[in-house]
């Protein structure tokens, strides 16, 4: 089973889109997903029509293997399952502050259904937390949307530094770009100074700005499900693509 997590330090940069997409390419390729809803917001979950589950609260998410798995929820979708966020999911940092071996209680819960997936994607909240500490260690690779602007490449900047200081593997980041206008000179820009600095990360897949992908919410459902011929579902092909190769 692998991991692959969607995060951004930043909010607003299609984080939710990315998980959505990227765990609905993966089934059409066969594999049998559990997306994971991290973020207390539960924006994949609802893309995905799925309600909170309000019994997976505080620190059963990682102590409690039963009421974890039994939260699970299927999707319209053959092999792709849910396990949905709810607003208790804000108070993981207080719990994981409390545990022993506090850094790793992700990846040990995430363990329970290491038979029933072959890709678990996590979409998590948008901040640098204790939860998103135990995201960076138990994920295979961290894809992180970056819209090119200046802010943008800013918080991609504090990310990899945080990285660093930290002792993380940086090479488990995956960098795309995130609704990118060719017609905008700071986009390009931005773009080609991030390819320059930042070649070992990534940073050759660019999901165009796509208003299908901003009518998901609308559908609730994959782009590809409702826009085939958009160029954004080409791009998410293709992050699918990388993924597997890096994995």
């Amino acid at each position: 089973m692998k991991i692959i997590a969607c995060y951004s330090n930043k909010g607003g940069t299609g984080k939710t889109a990315s998980a959505v997409n990227i765990a609905y390419g993966f089934v059409r390729q066969g594999r049998r997903v559990l997306l994971c809803d991290l973020d207390p917001q539960g924006a994949s979950s609802f893309y995905f029509r799925v309600k909170p589950s309000r019994k997976l609260g505080g620190d059963l998410f990682f102590s409690d293997v039963k009421r974890f798995t039994d939260a699970i929820r299927g999707s319209d979708y053959e092999g792709l399952d849910i396990l949905p966020a709810n607003m208790a999911f804000r108070e993981f940092d207080i719990f994981l502050a409390r545990m022993k071996q506090g850094r790793s209680r992700l990846k040990k819960a995430l363990r329970s259904v290491r038979r029933d997936y072959d890709v678990v994607v996590l979409d998590c909240p948008p901040n640098i937390s204790a939860l998103s500490e135990n995201v960076f260690k138990a994920a295979d690779v961290i894809v992180v949307p970056v819209i090119p602007t200046t802010l943008s490449e800013r918080s991609f900047e504090q990310l990899l530094a945080f990285l660093k200081d930290h002792g993380i593997r940086r090479k488990k980041i995956l960098g795309i770009f995130s609704m990118a206008q060719a017609t905008k000179t700071l986009h390009v820009e931005t773009m080609a100074r991030m390819r320059e600095a930042h070649a070992r990360y990534g940073l050759d897949i660019v999901v165009p700005f796509s208003t299908d992908v901003e009518k998901m919410g609308l559908h609730r459902a994959p782009v590809a499900t409702f826009a085939k011929s958009d160029g954004a579902v080409a791009a998410y092909d293709s992050l699918v693509a990388e993924i597997e190769r890096r994995i």
